[in-house]
């Protein structure tokens, strides 16, 4: 099959370099029996390409089973895996078939394969190496033929450092790799997929496809998308439904997209802290970036108060021993930029005042820019604000209650 064929098969669109890279590797592995590792985001469309393995492959007409593994419990895991004989556990009323023998001489697709425990991981590992496999509550080693396709959007090198996924297992499924952009890599593709979605939910229900102008197309091609090709699927079928007009604009469109202007805030990258960060090192990052923005205000603000005692006020300046004024010149550069320091680093801001025989003198002032002393002081002005009320005091940081708790204790913060 040629790549036009797979994609009008199995309703590719898209002309991304990065997915017709990832839909010819598919194409080539297929007539193979290597396992396949598929990484990608939620949301990528990674389910389709073990399809395309499959039906391109010498399997297609035995069995292909997808199995969620992040969806079973982990009790229950390696019951629907590889079996269980009768009465092997409570409940087991009768003797089962897993899923490695119901699929000999076919395919299963392991979705969330980060998410198996490591007990089933080692069952796992031996089915990649021998074939074998042994039923829950059984001594007899079966046999099974079956090709290993799977798919994470999680880590494993952190995974891996962490304890969480076996390192030996990882290089058994990740033979042959497949890599899926995330959507806000796809740009070129994004409105393509808007009106093709838009399409389709107009035929389902039976009314007129949205249209957006040229400043909503802008800002739906630029939007970060988190949830890639699902959450742009689901907006669309939101806006089809919702909006009476049949032509959107910038306004309207900005209602369904969340965080918009904030989602164009740098963003750390997979690859250094992987899918599994939680929600509040998310939170933390926000308000670091909170921190510094309130920083480099200040910082433009003590710059106006020395620009305008210099226009104001020039001939007491004058006054000023020579290294003051090359420290003043330093500091405040002709791009109105402040140097770069690191945190340990404390700046000398001079302050006017006068003597008591009436002649104006600087005082040296130290300020901290230790990014712990901004946090720890923008959580006690907050504290302060809302007296001591942390649900408000978090919604005035940009941060979960359960980070700001988190914090309090850390720091030792009294409130």
């Amino acid at each position: 099959m040629t790549l036009q064929d797979i994609k009008q098969r199995f309703g590719i669109m898209g002309n991304n370099p990065l997915l017709e890279r990832a839909i010819d590797v598919a194409r080539q592995v297929a007539p193979t029996d290597l396992n396949v590792l598929i990484n990608g985001e939620s949301g990528t469309g990674k389910e389709v390409f073990p399809q395309i393995i499959h039906q391109n492959s010498s399997r297609k007409h035995g069995q292909y089973i997808a199995v969620n593994c992040g969806a079973i419990p982990e009790g229950t895991i390696d019951s629907e895996l590889f079996g269980h004989e009768k009465g092997s556990f409570t409940g087991a009323h009768e003797a089962r078939k897993g899923y490695f023998e119901v699929a000999d001489g076919g395919t299963i697709f392991l979705d969330e394969v980060g998410e198996l425990p490591l007990t089933t991981q080692a069952r796992l590992l031996r089915v990649l190496e021998t074939g074998e496999y042994i039923r829950v509550g059984s001594s007899k080693v079966q046999k099974t033929n079956v090709r290993v396709v799977a798919a994470t959007n999680i880590n494993f090198n952190v995974a891996i450092e962490k304890g969480k996924f076996r390192e030996d297992l990882y290089y058994r499924l990740n033979t042959v790799p497949i890599n899926l952009p995330p959507l806000r890599e796809r740009k070129d593709d994004i409105y393509l997929l808007f009106r093709k979605f838009a399409s389709d939910f107009a035929t389902k229900y039976r009314m007129p496809a949205v249209k957006l102008t040229s400043d909503a197309e802008h800002a739906l091609v630029n939007y970060y998308w988190p949830g890639n090709i699902r959450q742009l699927k689901n907006i669309t079928e939101q806006i089809s439904i919702i909006e009476k007009e049949r032509e959107i604009n910038l306004e309207g469109i900005l209602q369904y997209l969340p965080n918009y202007h904030t989602n164009t805030l740098p963003a750390l990258s997979n690859s250094s802290i992987g899918n599994s960060s939680s929600s509040s090192d998310m939170n933390e990052r926000d308000l670091l970036y909170k921190v510094l923005f309130d920083m480099k205000k200040d910082l433009n603000d003590l710059k106006k108060v020395v620009h305008d005692i210099v226009q104001v006020g020039g001939s007491a300046l004058g006054s000023l021993p020579t290294d003051d004024l090359q420290t003043i010149d330093r500091l405040y550069n002709n791009e109105g930029n402040f140097p770069v320091v690191s945190n340990e680093v404390k700046i000398h801001n001079p302050i006017i005042v006068k003597d008591t025989n009436g002649f104006n003198q600087p005082i040296v002032v130290e300020e901290s820019l230790s990014l712990q002393d901004k946090e720890i002081d923008m959580i006690k002005k907050a504290l302060k604000k809302h007296k001591g009320k942390r649900k408000y005091a978090s919604q005035e940081l940009g941060i979960s209650e359960r980070t700001l708790y988190r914090k309090i204790n850390e720091y030792n913060i009294e409130e």
